[in-house]
C-alpha cells in the first residue's frame, strides 16, 4: 500500500522551486532506472544527470520554455542508441559472461542470433527500439522518485535535435528521448497540484482473459 500510496502522490509538477534533492536519493533513483528491464538485457541507452545551471538554461528554450526544467534540482536526459552495432551487443554479452563467470551455449546462441537481426536494421527503425527501452528505465525512475518523495516530470516536449546538440550526444552514438526533471514542487504556482488525479476506471482498462 505505501508503493500505491506514494504513486496517487505523484504527479507531473508543473513548477518546481529549486530546492535540491539530496545525492543519495539520486543515486536510488538511478539505481532503479539501470534496475529497469530492457530486450534481451541490452540496456540500449544512457542516462545524462544535468546539474549544471547554464546547460539548463540552454535547454530551456528548446523545450518549449517550461519552468521546470530550469527550476529542478537535476535534470535526467535519457538518450537512446542510435543503432544497434556489434560491437554495444557484444559489450553487453561479454559483461554478462564476465559477471556470471561462465559461457552458456545457448546464451551464445542467442548472441549470434542479436548480431544477424540487429546491425542489419535501419537505424531509425533501431532507435525507436531503443527509444522504448529507456522509457522502461524512465517509468522505473519515476516510480523510485515518488517513493523517495520526489516530484518528477516526464517531458516529451521538447526539440531533441537540439539537445543532442547541446550535450554533444550525436558524436556519442546517442539520440534524446525523454527528459526527466526531478526536484520539488512549487505549489503556489502550480495549477495542476491540488487537481484531483484522474485515470480511467479499473474495468475500462483491464480485461482479463480466463
Amino acid at each position: 500500500m505505501e508503493l500505491l500510496d506514494k504513486l496517487k502522490w505523484r504527479y507531473a509538477a508543473k513548477a518546481m522551486n529549486g530546492k535540491k534533492v539530496a545525492d543519495d536519493k539520486i543515486e536510488r533513483i538511478l539505481e532503479a532506472a539501470r534496475l529497469a528491464p530492457t530486450s534481451s538485457g541490452l540496456q540500449p541507452f544512457e542516462i545524462f544527470v544535468i546539474k549544471n545551471q547554464a546547460i539548463k538554461e540552454k535547454i530551456k528554450p528548446v523545450a518549449w520554455n517550461q519552468s521546470v526544467i530550469t527550476d529542478c534540482s537535476h535534470l535526467l536526459v535519457f538518450a537512446a542508441w542510435d543503432t544497434y552495432t556489434e560491437e554495444r551487443i557484444n559489450y553487453m554479452f561479454d559483461l554478462t559472461n564476465e559477471i556470471r563467470g561462465f559461457k552458456n551455449e545457448g546464451w551464445e546462441n542467442y548472441r549470434k542470433m542479436l548480431l544477424d537481426m540487429y546491425p542489419k536494421q535501419d537505424a531509425e527503425e533501431n532507435f525507436n527500439h531503443a527509444a522504448k527501452q529507456a522509457y522502461i528505465a524512465l517509468s522505473q525512475a519515476i516510480i523510485a522518485a515518488a517513493f523517495e518523495g520526489v516530484d518528477s516530470t516526464p517531458i516529451e516536449g521538447f526539440d531533441p535535435a537540439a539537445v543532442d546538440e547541446i550535450l554533444g550526444l550525436r558524436e556519442k552514438g546517442l539520440r534524446s528521448a525523454v527528459l526527466l526533471p526531478l526536484g520539488y514542487r512549487k505549489e503556489e504556482d502550480d495549477w495542476l497540484v491540488n487537481l484531483v488525479k484522474v485515470r480511467k476506471p479499473m474495468e475500462d482498462l483491464v480485461t482479463v482473459v480466463e
